[in-house]
């Protein structure tokens, strides 16, 4: 079952610290360019995976062209993806040795979710951290 209790959610972004943004976009007009924004300035590290503009940089990140490039340590990989796509970019945090995965509101994907919490994973789904984090007073990355 995918995390949705305050408390889980609250406890996952309180230790969470480096987060692979799939679908990441350099456009202000797109939700994830904001989001990857809010998450940086709530101390979070937003490493941008998004193969469109790979090699560019937002919000000072390099963008990388898939998650298994990136080659350090990933604890969230926030999916901002079509439903259908979700599968592959859950299977490729699963190979990444993500801790977790968080798909954005509006990203349903049951399948892949279930994949992600066998593989011991936690799953977040339909939800947004932006939105989360002043919901439930998720204190500042240190």
């Amino acid at each position: 079952m995918p995390l949705s209790t305050e408390q889980e959610i609250r406890d996952l972004l309180t230790e969470t610290r480096t987060i692979a943004m799939i679908g990441a976009s350099d456009r202000p007009d797109r939700p994830s360019y904001n989001v990857m924004r809010f998450l940086q300035e709530h101390g979070y590290r937003v490493i941008p995976v998004n193969p469109q503009i790979t090699g560019e940089h937002v919000h000072g990140e390099y963008v990388w062209r898939e998650l298994s490039q990136i080659g350090e340590p990933i604890d969230m990989v926030d999916i901002f993806r079509r439903p259908q796509a979700a599968g592959e970019a859950v299977d490729e945090a699963i190979a990444a040795g993500a801790k977790s995965v968080w798909l954005q509101l509006g990203v349903i994907n049951e399948e892949a979710a279930a994949r992600a919490e066998a593989a011991g994973l936690k799953v977040v789904m339909d939800r947004c951290p932006a939105i989360d984090i002043p919901r439930f007073r998720v204190p500042r990355v240190a």
